[in-house]
């Protein structure tokens, strides 16, 4: 009987893994058309040479292709290969079979069907008859597709070859598989013949939609008269649940059912000439647009389609009318509806969302209208998007774009976040439904039925008992709804409408319980924007260019979350990527951060203009005006105060400073919409983006700011870089009011970047800038005695000379600069100084050890007065002048970035004593020095000199001790030299001679260290050589600044009298005066 073949048949069972089967088929060709035609991805076999006459020999004899004889001269190459060519194309061909074995299946379902002579109405039985079209136009898209691979002959052809010549015969399935392809040459023919049997049963479905239909194909003006998803326009009734007989109709894709209507009257089109209401839905879906997608981005003209199909009709010239009619309605209606529809939906989601992040408990009651919501703006956006490609000829191709986008896309993701978040609101709300109020009026609806035949009373009493449990599925809704839609049931659907539509209810509530994540997946999955990459970045432009939508923006790479809907486990092949988000991130970040630093550098000329060094026109200014002298004439330009950019007579004039902040607030907003989502497995962080991009820019800016001319040798001051960085800071710390960002990581960042050689991306950084510059601007002209260390102001001076310099030494040297340069290069970036400096003092011993004085001749001291040589003096001086640099710089370190540490460095330096080991005491002096604290000993120094040597450590300690007699002897000459004179106001001598203290100290401290030899003694010795004059004052500081030498030992070899004596002789030439 009907009823049993019914029951054997499984048809629910079926239709489900059916769907499910044909989507991953469906897939699986359309991932073959696109392999084939990109020429990266193409099969190698189809573009190989040797192949060549193989391809063209099988395109044209497919599908009996001769395997002997004549023939095999074109398959060679093939012959060749042929495991590999098998291997090669294996995929393609089980694809193909995939494809025959499927159609076989619908075939044989779809006569089953008929035989049990099933009812199909959508507001009855929903979920049988929807997958029953959907069974269909998955099986017409599957063919279509297969008829759009054009090498789907040569890829079979191929495989069947190399089969036949591995294993002597072709493979079975091949014969009927070739027969499919030649059938199908032209697929909508073919399959109108197929489907002339099921013409009742696919328009019974179709009618059923024509209630539902025009009622969900309205224009704007309706929806906005009937306040479509408003939850404000009925206060009273705002609690009351949203209900209908047909709920599942209510959020039902349009698109879909266009769909249906089309391609269902396009096989069963014999219904067109015959049924009236047949005629009229199919010429409404035909005025609602011109192409249907098949899948991903494969369209179809379905006008021209059947059009062309039609004409080869007989009795079909007024349909063919009907669609050149409908056509033209298109083109001048379509795109502004659609864009009016848009404009609606933009705000009634505004109003939704809004009222729902106010109250969301009225989630529970009016979930209804947030999945309608979703529905009807998601066919909107596709539509957009299909069309965005193919805009047909029209007056106005204005409507087919819309830089307002961003909006409708952030209010569907906001419903999204709404419900996620809200789930269990939600849930908890359609449990005491389902129990409370389901399950009763289920119960009475089944006592006033008759009695059920024993399948369908085991369904529906499992139906009730499990719908207090809540454990119903909605395989158990489609298998009860199969059972009772076929000819002859007992308990007949048709017959029974109130019990239809309160199951359909019930399933809808029972859905609010654990699907609510497919829900929404089934009403607002955008996953097909994923293969419109240029559209989809087309609208992103579009809308980034409306200063309006800019709080928006966020919403496309949450729209690529979705993204991860399109991965079928029958085509994993499909390519995933996160381009198209990263895009969307990488340029709403680019924005945000030009905005930020635009701000930062309008506060960084504001901060600048408060600086002491503007303020002497303003101290003149107030000096002339106290003792009435002349006042400026009117043609002279007076500099504005700094806070006259603040004062404006109205508050409607919008300054370029407001026009930031406005842009500021607009684009952080869209960041604070989700901190983190997922695409592809990957967990995407926007925060980080914005970061990224502030920490590349900030880097660039900072080196900006240093005015380094490599060319002409000048530099920022480092005060000058240290406040605009500052200003720069402050501005940064302002946006943690528009979104949590952590700047203080931000900035340690990139200020920590700056204190090494060389930044993330290879650039240089300030610490190069500066350690170049004050290399080779300032202590190259100090080693020629251009520019003075002035000991007594601790900085560097220009020379009272004729020769003009490009700056001032004292600018860039004195102790406010150092403690800048300090602050900004860190301990790492004054490590690199140093070892730069290093560098340059390991040179000038270099030199001084190849001196033309060799040891024999320095074996009496008269051979050695003979030998003085003032270039030795020289580089001594340039040694000091650099250490004494290096010393300048290291003082500004102390307490400036371990304060909590210097205690326990300080006791650690003193406990060190001359017993100490070596090892341990130079690495006690590394830890101090980095700190800035003085030791007696240089490491820095001492590791230089180690480097340097090459030859046997006695022969090494000779030339050491020879190399400070040869210093000592050599000081007499310095009297020769005008320059040697005593500075008062320098504190030294202009020839920078004060400097040879400095470099005698920590020179001999450092090479005896390296030699492991007594340090004091050999001073001691230095100061014995009193049969030559040392020179007073030089000889004075060198005991001054050593810790080795005291003032008795100085005593003993230079009287202290004589030394007082001439330092009263410097200093009363000059007029002391006081206040």
């Amino acid at each position: 009987s009907i009823m049993a073949m019914a029951y054997q048949q499984k048809l629910a069972e079926k239709l489900t893994i059916l769907n499910d089967r044909g989507t991953g088929v469906l897939l699986r060709m359309n991932y073959i058309k696109k392999t084939c035609l990109d020429p990266k991805l193409r099969p190698q076999y189809l573009t190989d040479k040797t192949m060549e006459a193989s391809v063209k020999y099988i395109n044209k004899k497919f599908p009996n292709i001769d395997f002997r004889g004549n023939s095999q001269q074109y398959l060679v190459g093939i012959q060749k290969h042929k495991s590999e060519v098998m291997a090669a194309m294996s995929s393609y061909y089980d694809s193909f079979i995939d494809v025959m074995e499927f159609r076989d299946h619908v075939y044989e379902l779809l006569n089953t069907i008929d035989a049990c002579q099933c009812f199909f109405n959508i507001a009855v039985n929903f979920d049988f008859t929807k997958n029953y079209l959907e069974l269909i136009i998955t099986y017409i898209s599957v063919i279509v597709m297969l008829s759009r691979v054009e090498d789907k002959k040569v890829l079979v052809g191929m495989y069947n070859c190399a089969h036949e010549m591995s294993n002597g015969s072709s493979d079975p399935a091949y014969p009927r598989l070739a027969q499919m392809f030649m059938e199908y040459e032209q697929p909508i023919k073919k399959l109108t013949e197929e489907f002339g049997p099921h013409t009742k049963g696919v328009t019974e479905a179709l009618l059923s939609l024509q209630m539902l239909y025009p009622r969900r194909n309205l224009p704007a003006e309706q929806w906005r008269s009937a306040q479509l998803l408003s939850l404000l326009s009925a206060p009273a009734s705002m609690l009351d649940p949203a209900c209908c007989d047909t709920m599942a109709c209510e959020y039902l894709s349009l698109e879909v059912m266009e769909r249906w209507i089309l391609l269902g009257y396009l096989l069963c089109h014999s219904s067109l000439n015959t049924n009236q209401s047949s005629q009229e839905l199919w010429k409404m879906a035909l005025r609602s647009g011109l192409y249907l997608t098949i899948i991903r981005d494969e369209t179809i003209n379905i006008h021209k389609i059947t059009e062309d199909y039609f004409d080869g009709l007989k009795g079909y010239s007024k349909r063919i009318a009907d669609i050149k009619e409908c056509r033209e309605h298109v083109i001048v209606n379509s795109g502004a509806m659609h864009r009016e529809r848009r404009g609606f939906l933009r705000n009634a989601l505004k109003e939704l969302v809004k009222v729902l992040e106010d109250e969301p408990g009225l989630l529970g009651p009016k979930v209804l209208f947030v999945f309608m919501a979703l529905s009807f703006s998601r066919d909107e956006v596709l539509w957009l998007v299909r069309y965005s490609e193919n805009i047909p000829k029209t007056k106005t191709p204005e409507d087919y774009v819309d830089s307002y986008m961003a909006e409708l896309l952030f209010y569907m993701e906001r419903l999204r976040t709404l419900m996620t978040k809200y789930s269990r609101v939600v849930q908890r709300y359609h449990v005491q439904y389902l129990a409370q109020f389901d399950a009763l009026l289920l119960n009475d609806t089944m006592q006033n039925m008759y009695v059920c035949p024993e399948e369908e009373s085991v369904l529906m009493t499992s139906f009730v008992s499990t719908l207090s449990a809540l454990t119903i599925k909605c395989l158990c809704c489609l298998m009860l709804q199969a059972y009772t839609s076929v000819s002859k049931a007992p308990l007949s659907l048709k017959e029974y409408p109130d019990l239809a539509k309160v199951m359909n209810m019930t399933q809808f509530h029972t859905k609010m319980l654990d699907n609510v994540q497919e829900m929404l997946h089934e009403t607002s999955d955008l996953s097909i924007l994923c293969f419109y990459p240029r559209v989809f970045e087309k609208m992103f432009s579009q809308s980034s260019e409306e200063v309006s939508m800019q709080r928006y923006l966020m919403s496309f790479p949450l729209a690529c979350s979705h993204f991860n809907q399109t991965v079928h486990p029958l085509c994993p092949e499909e390519k995933r990527s996160l381009r198209l988000c990263v895009t969307f991130l990488e340029e709403i970040a680019k924005q945000t951060s030009s905005v930020i630093l635009e701000i930062c550098s309008e506060q960084c000329n504001l901060n600048d203009q408060l600086l002491p060094k503007h303020c002497g026109q303003t101290i003149s200014a107030a000096r002339n005006k106290k003792q009435k002298k002349q006042t400026p004439k009117k043609g002279d330009v007076q500099r504005e105060k700094p806070g006259t950019e603040s004062q404006r007579k109205d508050r409607a004039i919008v300054t370029n400073m407001d026009k930031l902040h406005l842009t500021l607030t607009e684009l952080c907003s869209s960041f604070s919409g989700s901190s983190d989502f997922t695409v592809f497995n990957h967990i995407v962080t926007p925060a980080e983006f914005l970061i990224s991009h502030l920490e590349t820019r900030l880097t660039k800016i900072i080196v900006r700011m240093a005015h380094y001319n490599q060319t002409t040798q000048e530099i920022g001051r480092p005060s000058d870089l240290l406040a605009g960085i500052r200003a720069y800071t402050a501005s940064l710390h302002t946006l943690s009011r528009y979104l949590s960002l952590d700047v203080t990581r931000l900035v340690k960042n990139v200020l920590l970047q700056q204190t090494q050689p060389l930044d993330s991306y290879g650039g240089q950084t300030i610490t190069t800038l500066y350690t170049n510059w004050y290399l080779e601007g300032l202590l190259r002209q100090a080693s020629s005695n251009l520019i003075v260390h002035c000991p007594a102001m601790h900085c560097f001076v220009n020379q009272t000379i004729e020769n003009e310099q490009s700056f001032r030494a004292e600018e860039y040297s004195d102790i406010s600069e150092m403690q800048a340069l300090a602050e900004l290069i860190g301990p790492y970036g004054l490590k690199f100084l140093s070892e730069n400096l290093m560098w340059h003092i390991t040179s000038q011993v270099g030199e001084l050890k190849m001196s033309n004085i060799s040891v024999p001749c320095l074996m009496t001291l008269k051979r050695i007065i003979d030998c003085m040589n003032v270039n030795v003096l020289k580089r001594m001086t340039i040694i000091g002048v650099i250490l004494s640099f290096r010393a300048m710089a290291q003082d500004t370190l102390e307490d400036k970035h371990c304060p909590y540490l210097m205690g326990p460095i300080e006791s650690l330096r003193d406990m060190v004593s001359p017993d100490t080991d070596i090892k341990v005491t130079l690495t006690v002096f590394e830890l101090a020095s980095a700190a800035g604290l003085n030791c007696d000993i240089d490491p820095a120094l001492v590791a230089a000199l180690a480097s340097m040597h090459n030859s046997s450590v006695d022969e090494e300690y000779k030339l050491t001790c020879l190399l400070l007699v040869y210093i000592a002897v050599s000081l007499p000459i310095l009297a020769l030299d005008p320059n040697s004179y005593y500075s008062r106001h320098y504190g030294g001598h202009h020839n920078n001679i004060h400097c040879l203290a400095t470099a005698i100290n920590q020179l001999s401290a450092a090479m005896f260290t390296v030699e492991s030899k007594n340090i004091e003694q050999h001073l001691k010795e230095f100061l014995l050589v009193r049969d030559l004059d040392l020179g007073q004052n030089v000889e004075n500081r060198i005991v001054e600044a050593s810790p080795f030498l005291s003032q008795d030992m100085l005593e003993s070899c230079f009287p202290y009298v004589l030394l007082r004596n001439a330092y009263r002789e410097v200093y009363k030439n000059y007029i002391i005066t006081l206040g």
